[in-house]
């Protein structure tokens, strides 16, 4: 059995660049997304000391190597036009075991979520501002979590071709409870600290996402089947997702 070494697309993409030496700075933006869920040392191998921007071609450190396992009798090395874009969920907890060569390599800049984008596409439902509702709901989890879980303003961008209740009431239950569930493992009171549920009365079911009913053990088990404090059990209002009252009380 042979084997054939093939170039990697980030060579492929640098032999494509036109370098500074060529006459040519066009520069040329190559992205990784969520770079900090791949094994960057095998990812990049020794090519890591090549992507410092004292080492590209025609830098004052120039470096170029000789690839290991390639059939080409040259050296490689990566132009100064070529720009390296990796993205991350600070949510996600693999970041924690970034290399330490990536973070020395990589200027880091934090993009947080964004309501005003929602503002200027004008995304207001019925008259509840979706930039609004997005800011209260993640000042809410930054108090009960922190800032690195508050929700992307990218989830209600669909509003643009449908800024209706139905298709915020789709984006709610479909994506944000989920998340919201995901988040706080299924800790309903702090889901409805943010949702505003808590704040709401009796009489206001038809806007309540999710209902709490009190478990009853003495009624279900019988006065002597368990002896436990009531507690409360949880329910989604499926009603809620679609009343514009609900979303106006958030």
């Amino acid at each position: 059995m042979t084997y054939e070494v093939e170039s990697g697309v980030f060579k492929r993409f640098c032999d494509r660049a036109v370098s500074e030496e060529n006459g040519d700075d066009t520069a040329r933006v190559f992205i990784i997304d969520e770079i900090n869920r791949g094994n960057i040392s095998n990812i990049f191998g020794e090519l890591i000391t090549l992507i410092e921007p004292t080492k590209r071609i025609g830098a004052r450190e120039e470096m170029r190597v000789r690839l290991p396992y390639s059939a080409e009798t040259g050296t490689f090395g990566v132009p100064k036009n070529v720009f390296l874009l990796g993205t991350m969920n600070t949510a996600d907890r693999s970041i924690a075991v970034m290399d330490t060569a990536l973070r020395r390599r990589f200027t880091f800049r934090e993009m947080l979520p964004e309501p005003e984008v929602l503002e200027r596409e004008n995304l207001v439902v019925e008259g509840v501002s979706v930039a609004e509702l997005l800011r209260k709901m993640n000042e809410r989890i930054e108090i009960l979590y922190d800032r690195e879980h508050t929700i992307g303003h990218a989830y209600f961008m669909e509003l643009r071709e449908s800024c209706t209740v139905e298709t915020l009431g789709n984006i709610f239950r479909d994506r944000i409870i989920p998340l919201l569930q995901e988040y706080f493992y299924d800790d309903y009171e702090k889901i409805r600290l943010v949702l505003g549920d808590n704040r709401k009365k009796m009489e206001d079911g038809d806007k309540t996402f999710i209902l709490r009913h009190p478990n009853r053990y003495a009624e279900i088990f019988g006065e002597n089947g368990m002896d436990m404090d009531e507690t409360w059990r949880y329910t989604m209002n499926e009603v809620a997702f679609w009343n514009i009252e609900a979303y106006r009380s958030i």
